[in-house]
């Protein structure tokens, strides 16, 4: 049985920089030429990055995709580099470049457009159409396929294998979230009992606004073995030999120094998922042209969390944590937050808010005169750390992560220009018993209490008010994660919730809190989404909306 050898290009692109992506291409098709591989893939759109989102309707945008993919073309050698790329003359299309030897021989466009979840490709692009071409590599039929055109049965995989492909290519940015990879692999494993074929399956990695790719590219064999695969959540360049089955000859190439058809390990769910929140953080600062980050660590677990994961993305240097006590705060709360930075070695110092809140309640009194306080003074603390933040941010050039987990932004529990004030928001995706799971994973993954046990174990509170707790406003978390999750990410109605045995006053009062939060969450910054259906690109619902669902 003959091989092809292949190198899967796990590269980090960078949406819009063009040159920097095919700098990077090109160093990796080199480091391909030197490994003697065959054929060099890379991942989807890995000239534009992914997703280009509306630069795509810019028609110097397009031009640009165009002319690095040939200028690709006229570097390679003889290893055939297979490179997605935007391109079209009459609209654009989601293409992949196929060259070799200084010469662009072919270019494929996608047939299968997704447009669900976070997936907007029928607005951008064009499907691919004409009969499938094959390309001859090494001898070997190949053909080319990009992302969702292995989702589909009996679509361009299987015509590929019918025009006499013996292997196929398939350029992917498939975004994480939990459960993405065995979804994967089942359908892949599909695809290979129809197709007969084995497949090489480049993934995007890195971070992107919202999406995180996780990369995890791989080689399922034509028995559905995975023969070959890369580490998640990082750069990679993976060298395998792909069997081509009933070859006599082929043009094999020569034994190399160093690996080849490793299978990589892959991670146990909280370490793959903490990975992703990582390299989505990391990403979103370097990318978005920032070093330093601001937080503020009020002593809770949100915020230790976050300090932690900000910690892992970036260094301790990078790092700075603001205590902003109030009249309100407990003593153990500033403790446990200054115990929590000097555990991770990051900059920290104190801004009491106490002055500016007593100048703000002396300015509104005359418009309060004669009411109770409430909520309205409450948030005004919450609001004095907002201007705090954003204050560092301007004179150091932080960008700041808000604290904010899915729970909470599911209800509404958050002050609007207050704790919502930043840039980022690293655990959205994450329900709140998820924060406690994610924060002991750490501690335990470090041997130490980098959270101190006090974080763990003391009732969460925003302590906007005398010995204030969440249970005062919310159910117990045991019981509230459960129910949003149904709710939000199950899209139950009032009614289905209500048959599954959830007590009707409970259900509309939660549903009731999640419907009118979204505009508040509209207004939140983004961040990193880990769930198959977070808040912002997955779930859309109008602010302006009174269907309940009945119950």
């Amino acid at each position: 049985m003959a091989k092809l050898r292949v190198a899967l290009c796990q590269i980090n692109s960078v949406v819009g920089d063009i040159a920097a992506n095919t700098e990077r291409i090109l160093a990796a098709l080199s480091a391909a030429e030197e490994a003697e591989c065959h054929a060099a893939v890379f991942p989807e759109l890995a000239v534009t990055g992914y997703p280009p989102e509306d630069l795509v309707l810019k028609r110097r945008f397009v031009e640009d995709s165009r002319q690095a993919m040939e200028h690709i073309a006229s570097q390679s050698r003889s290893c055939t580099a297979v490179v997605g790329f935007v391109d079209g003359d009459d609209g654009c299309q989601n293409a992949a470049g196929v060259a070799v030897n200084g010469q662009l021989l072919g270019v494929y466009h996608k047939r299968e457009l997704p447009n669900y979840g976070v997936f907007d490709e029928r607005r951008y692009f064009r499907p691919g159409t004409g009969e499938p071409a094959l390309h001859n590599i090494a001898g070997v039929a190949v053909g080319v396929s990009i992302c969702e055109d292995a989702w589909v049965s009996d679509g361009p995989m299987n015509k590929l294998a019918a025009s006499g492909a013996e292997v196929i290519f398939n350029l992917n940015a498939s975004p994480y979230h939990l459960g993405k990879l065995d979804q994967r692999l089942g359908i892949l494993r599909q695809r290979v009992d129809e197709t007969g074929c084995p497949i090489a399956y480049a993934n995007l990695v890195g971070g992107q606004d919202e999406l995180v790719f996780d990369g995890a590219s791989l080689v399922i064999a034509a028995d559905g073995r995975v023969a070959a695969q890369a580490p998640p959540f990082q750069e990679h360049l993976l060298i395998a030999e792909v069997e081509v089955a009933d070859r006599a000859e082929l043009a094999s190439a020569p034994a190399i120094a160093g690996e080849v058809n490793v299978v990589h390990p892959g991670l146990d769910e909280l370490d793959e998922q903490y990975e992703a929140l990582v390299l989505a953080t990391r990403d979103y600062v370097h990318k978005n042209g920032f070093t330093d980050v601001g937080i503020g660590v009020s002593g809770g677990i949100d915020s230790s969390l976050v300090a932690v994961i900000a910690t892992d993305a970036l260094g301790a240097d990078h790092v700075h944590g603001v205590l902003m006590p109030s009249r309100y705060s407990s003593d153990h709360s500033v403790s446990d937050a200054e115990t929590l930075c000097q555990n991770l070695g990051i900059d920290h110092r104190i801004i009491a808010v106490e002055p500016g809140h007593q100048a703000f309640l002396d300015m509104l009194a005359p418009s309060f005169d004669g009411l109770d306080p409430d909520l309205a003074e409450e948030n005004v603390q919450s609001r004095i750390r907002g201007t705090l933040l954003m204050a560092l941010s301007n004179k150091f050039g932080w960008l700041i992560l808000t604290t904010g987990n899915k729970s909470e932004s599911a209800v509404g529990y958050s002050t609007l220009y207050g704790d919502t004030a930043g840039a980022y928001a690293v655990i959205k995706d994450l329900w709140k018993l998820q924060v406690y799971a994610f924060a002991r994973h750490r501690n335990q993954r470090a041997g130490r209490d980098l959270i101190p046990d006090n974080v763990l174990e003391k009732p969460p509170s925003a302590e906007l008010r005398p010995d204030q707790r969440d249970d005062q406003s919310l159910p117990p978390y045991e019981v509230l994660d459960p129910l949003l999750e149904a709710y939000v990410e199950g899209d139950l109605t009032p009614a289905d919730l209500c048959s599954q045995g959830y007590a009707p006053e409970l259900v509309n009062r939660i549903t009731g809190l999640v419907d009118r939060a979204e505009y508040k969450r509209r207004q939140n910054p983004p961040g990193v989404r880990i769930t198959p259906k977070a808040f912002g690109r997955d779930r859309r619902l109008p602010i302006t909306n009174r269907y309940r669902g009945g119950n």
